[in-house]
């Protein structure tokens, strides 16, 4: 069976893991799902990531999660564009998250930014998620 929501799913993956107070966890490996991590690791929410390939021509995700004093980077973690509904923003419009101290993931044109990085750059898209 296929899956619906790929992003969703390694954010939840995401979740889990530091609830667990895990160090390292696995996502199955796609490009967006890289670009979402390069964009969290810019911003210091994760210690970094690697693809590691497997047998059968599937690759996944090693992901290294952060903590500082022993309490998770990562406070809330949410989707907001969903396969049932998306969520296109203009430039002027992109969220704020906690007034300026999290972050919102955009998907536009010149690829996958961080709120402050589209807004330099003068692009909307579609809102992925935020973290804070």
């Amino acid at each position: 069976m296929s899956m619906t929501d790929p992003i969703g799913d390694m954010l939840t993956r995401i979740r889990n893991g530091l609830q667990a107070r895990k160090s390292v966890i696995s996502s199955p490996a796609s490009k967006t799902r890289q670009r979402v991590l390069d964009v969290l690791e810019r911003e210091g929410y994760i210690r970094g990531y690697s693809r590691v390939e497997g047998d059968a021509n599937k690759a996944e995700l090693s992901i290294e999660l952060k903590y500082h004093e022993g309490e998770p980077v990562i406070r809330t973690l949410n989707r907001v564009s969903k396969p049932g509904r998306r969520v296109y923003s203009a430039v002027s419009d992109l969220p704020r998250v906690h007034n300026g101290l999290g972050i919102s993931i955009v998907s536009t044109p010149k690829g996958v930014l961080s709120d402050a990085e589209a807004r330099e750059n003068n692009v909307g898209g579609e809102v992925l998620c935020t973290v804070f």
